[in-house]
């Protein structure tokens, strides 16, 4: 409670300071030296007092700069504005940080492939035979990886469905970027012609590489390899469903509910194990 409330204090009042004084929080009102018409919330008649407060927790009362009641700004009948003035730190959020991670899928391109071979031939130094030290060898593939194929940009995935891009369609994508970036500079009606035309073309290859994409898909599907990659993927999520464990805490033990394939659920803790409704 700061110096410059009301004086008076009635029972309801000297709760509100009771309940403050409990929670260790402070009543932003009576910190600021205001005339007596910036501090009376409630005027009727004769009466004119303070029933309207704001709380805040003590230590960020440093962050408040101001509060005052608005006069002639009324919410309800006979109950004046209360309004306070802060400033928040706004924290940044902080980006996970992600390994860069070499392109190996590109080895599935012919052209790629080929010209792994030869670099990785140079670096070996056109042996045959492989060196005896495999951490040396291991290095050598892994560096040479990089040189050809490339590494990932290492920022965080976003949750876009952009796996059929391809070079083309990321050219298109840049160059409209440049133009919107041009056309923000100069705001010239030409500008925007220029980027209107280029975002056009954009959809247009966007919608062909999509449709070219999924063709691919749907005929590799019917191939076996395709096939083997679907029964995989189906395995893994119905393994997914199944295995979920789920950490009880049963009295001071720790309980591990596993999921089984029938369907059941089996309950573990150190060494004991029961089934829900009989033992095992």
């Amino acid at each position: 409670m700061g110096k410059f409330g009301v004086k008076e204090k009635n029972l309801e009042g000297q709760m509100v300071v009771d309940f403050a004084k409990r929670m260790d929080m402070a009543v932003v009102n009576t910190y600021f030296q205001k005339r007596e018409e910036h501090r009376v919330t409630y005027k009727s008649g004769g009466r004119r007092t303070q029933v309207d407060y704001i709380l805040c927790r003590r230590g960020n009362l440093k962050e408040i700069s101001d509060c005052k009641v608005v006069v002639r700004e009324s919410v309800a009948r006979q109950h004046r504005m209360v309004v306070c003035r802060m400033t928040l730190m706004v924290s940044k959020k902080k980006r996970s940080k992600i390994e860069k991670k070499t392109k190996w899928w590109k080895l599935k391109m012919e052209e790629c492939c080929e010209e792994f071979r030869q670099k990785l031939r140079q670096a070996l130094g056109g042996q045959v035979v492989l060196p005896i030290d495999w951490e040396t060898t291991a290095e050598l593939i892994r560096e040479t990886g990089r040189k050809v194929l490339g590494v990932s940009s290492g920022r965080r995935k976003e949750d876009k469905e952009t796996w059929w891009w391809n070079e083309e369609v990321q050219d298109s994508i840049q160059r409209k970027r440049l133009a919107k970036k041009k056309w923000d500079m100069d705001r010239t009606e030409e500008k925007r012609q220029e980027y209107k035309e280029l975002q056009r073309r954009v959809k247009r290859e966007v919608s062909k590489a999509k449709q070219k994409a999924y063709d691919e898909l749907y005929t590799r599907l019917d191939t076996r390899e395709g096939e083997k990659d679907l029964y995989k993927l189906a395995r893994q999520r119905d393994q997914d469903g199944k295995e979920l464990l789920r950490i009880e805490m049963e009295g001071c033990s720790q309980v591990r509910r596993v999921y089984r394939g029938d369907g059941r659920s089996t309950l573990r803790s150190k060494g004991m194990r029961k089934m829900r409704g009989k033992k095992e």
